[in-house]
C-alpha cells in the first residue's frame, strides 16, 4: 500500500482515547493510500452494478444513483497502516437503499472497483445502516485520490474495506478473499480487535 509522498501530518493528543482502536494514532491529515494508479472515471461514465447470487442484476447510472435518497454522516475512520481520522463527514446513499429490492440467499459480498481492486466482507456488514456509497467528502465532490467519484464507506472495519472507485457488489454464497486479503491482510478487519493480518 503506497503513501502519497506529499503527505504531512501531526499526531493529535487532544482526543478521547476511547475513540481510538488499539495501536492507532490520530491524524488531522488525510493520507492517500493506493495499490496502483488512480483511476479517473468521469461521473457521466460511472455505473454501479449489483450482481451475483441475486434474483436479478441491477445497474444504476450516475444520474439514477444521484437521484436516490442520500444522507450526510459523520464517522471515525481507521486505516490498517495505524492512522485514524476522527469526525470525517461524508455524503452518500445508504447501501440498503440499493439492496432493498434485491432478493438473495447470499451471506457474503465482494466489492469491485475500477483498476481491478476487490475486497470482501459479510453481507451483514454493509446492511442495517452500516455502509454507504459516498460521493462527497466534507461538503465537496469526492476527489479521485480519495476514491471519487464514488467509494464504499464501511467505517466499522479497517479502511481498506471501504473500496475506492467502487463500481459494484457481487453477492456470493461463499466468501472470496479480495485483493489485500489474498496478500495476507485479515479476512474481516476489525480495528478494535487489531485484525490487520492473517492470524491476528
Amino acid at each position: 500500500m503506497a503513501l502519497s509522498p506529499n503527505f504531512h501530518s501531526r499526531r493529535r493528543t487532544d482526543i478521547d482515547p476511547a475513540r481510538v482502536p488499539p495501536g492507532q494514532y490520530v491524524t488531522s491529515g488525510f493520507p492517500v493510500l493506493s495499490a496502483g494508479p488512480t483511476p479517473k472515471t468521469p461521473p457521466a461514465d460511472w455505473t454501479f452494478t449489483v450482481r451475483g447470487a441475486v434474483d436479478r442484476p441491477r445497474t444504476w447510472t450516475w444520474d439514477e444513483f444521484r437521484n436516490l435518497p442520500s444522507e450526510t454522516i459523520t464517522v471515525d475512520i481507521h486505516c490498517v497502516t495505524k492512522w485514524s481520522k476522527l469526525d470525517t463527514s461524508w455524503t452518500g446513499v445508504p447501501l440498503e437503499t440499493l439492496l432493498g429490492r434485491t432478493r438473495t440467499q447470499a451471506h457474503h459480498v465482494l466489492a469491485f472497483s475500477d483498476g481491478g481492486y476487490t475486497t470482501n466482507m459479510p453481507l451483514a456488514d454493509i446492511s442495517d445502516g452500516r455502509a454507504w456509497l459516498v460521493y462527497a467528502y466534507d461538503g465537496a465532490p469526492l476527489a479521485p485520490e480519495h476514491g471519487g467519484p464514488v467509494r464504499l464507506l464501511v467505517p466499522h472495519l479497517y479502511f481498506w474495506k471501504s473500496a475506492k472507485w467502487v463500481r459494484g457488489l457481487e453477492l456470493r454464497n461463499q466468501d472470496e478473499p479480495g485483493f489485500w486479503e489474498r496478500y495476507g491482510y485479515h479476512n474481516y478487519g476489525d480495528p478494535w480487535r487489531e485484525q490487520r493480518y492473517t492470524g491476528d
